[in-house]
């Protein structure tokens, strides 16, 4: 009874809060990845799954330290609403295969970023607009045998994914009366593939699992693009005034989660993860001219170096933990509180981040299930400015602070299962 009860209604309702939550975390991270339809002990089940986040990130007392770039200072400074809201959809579909397999293959969008503070900003020398958009196609599999109580599962899969974005900035401020606008865009695509290994426990009878899973990091080998400097007139440098053609390298990160939860009393179930990720491999991306292939290492210190994108990012760790209750054949509730630690390290805004999330779910059927999930968190206060790494100073374009902001988060799911 406590397998029906709990494990087909309150645990599922628990993973979409989860979602919820956490599809602002730091870093590039928005959907990450998610296995837990492969755990549903339904013989087939698919679920669609649409979350949108209004993250509302201001900056102030932004300064424009460089005077030669044309000294933005008398643009608005204070007031700047950073960040854009965003979608991220999630689509899967699970088979039972006899009594000890199961697969899974999903679609899902686990990064991305989208930053629009506009022109007209004392810092547009620094950032415009920046957008990063993904698309992963994964399949899983697990093997599962009786241990004990409970059963043991293997798991194992495979995942291809696509990462693509732009970035444009003020790159010189110019006379009006030249026609050109001094901004200039940065396009870039790559893709790659990944895998995924883990283990899992579950005893039915108690609605407990524990289950541990790394995600292997993704080579984008060839990270390829434009440079768009047409805005710029042709002097100065070789690459203003034309379109060039850029190259470089790039990984998304490797991570390692864990989940656990277990029925505390009837109609009544607890659950917590704990969520590593490897933000750290991100610091200076340096994408260089595609004619210089070959003539030179395209590093940040390069001398055919292009442009950079700097990030400089740390380690990322996410830690949530939930109660849920069954109300009754129909319905299921759950409350989640979320701590993300920020992957900023003094440059951008990706500080640590609280997150409460709250859902229901309503069972409309045996077959079909409904789930409504929501989230409202503190985006806590910090600053950015000039760092220093490897001998060089990052963050000079543009300096600022922010306060405590808001993120708001609401997801809907349908299942349908048999």
């Amino acid at each position: 009874m406590a397998h029906k009860n709990l494990k087909r209604g309150v645990l599922t309702l628990a993973a979409g809060i989860l979602v919820a939550s956490s599809a602002h975390a730091g870093g590039l991270e928005r959907g990450g990845y998610n296995i837990d339809l492969l755990f549903d002990p339904s013989d087939y089940a698919a679920e669609a799954t649409a979350t949108y986040v209004n993250p509302q990130r201001e900056l102030d007392n932004v300064r424009d330290p460089i005077a030669a770039d044309g000294n933005l200072n008398s643009r608005p400074n204070s007031g700047i609403l950073d960040t854009e809201g965003y979608w991220v959809p999630r689509v899967g579909i699970k088979a039972g295969l006899g009594d000890s397999v199961d697969c899974m293959a999903d679609y899902s969008q686990p990064w991305g970023a989208h930053t629009n503070p506009g022109a007209n900003w004392a810092g547009a020398n620094d950032n415009i607009e920046t957008k990063i958009d993904s698309d992963n196609y994964a399949a899983t599999c697990s093997y599962k045998w009786d241990v004990g109580q409970g059963q043991f599962r293997v798991i194992g899969g495979a995942f291809y994914q696509e990462v693509s974005g732009f970035k444009e900035r003020l790159v010189q401020q110019l006379p009006g009366a030249l026609g050109l606008s001094g901004v200039g865009r940065l396009d870039l695509a790559g893709n790659g593939y990944g895998w995924r290994a883990g283990v899992g426990y579950e005893i039915p009878e108690y609605a407990v699992r524990a289950s541990l899973v790394y995600n292997s990091s993704v080579d984008l080998g060839d990270v390829t693009g434009t440079l768009d400097l047409r805005q710029l007139p042709p002097v100065g440098s070789p690459l203003a005034g034309r379109i060039t053609d850029v190259y470089g390298t790039a990984d998304m990160p490797d991570s390692l989660e864990l989940k656990v939860q277990s029925g505390i009393a009837p109609g009544w179930v607890a659950f917590g993860s704990i969520k590593w990720v490897d933000w750290s491999q991100l610091q200076i991306l340096p994408f260089c001219p595609t004619s210089t292939r070959g003539l030179a290492a395209c590093t940040p210190n390069s001398p055919v170096v292009a442009t950079t994108l700097d990030l400089l990012y740390r380690d990322g760790w996410t830690v949530s933990g939930g109660i849920g209750h069954k109300f009754n054949d129909q319905w299921n509730g759950a409350v989640s509180l979320t701590w993300d630690r920020g992957t900023s390290t003094g440059l951008g805004t990706l500080t640590d981040t609280w997150t409460l999330g709250a859902g229901v779910s309503y069972a409309a059927n045996e077959n079909v299930e409904f789930r409504l999930s929501g989230a409202l968190g503190i985006l806590t206060s910090g600053s950015s400015g000039v760092v220093r790494k490897d001998g060089r100073d990052y963050g000079t374009r543009a300096q600022y602070d922010f306060g405590n902001d808001l993120v708001s988060a609401i997801s809907t799911s349908i299942k349908v299962k048999f």
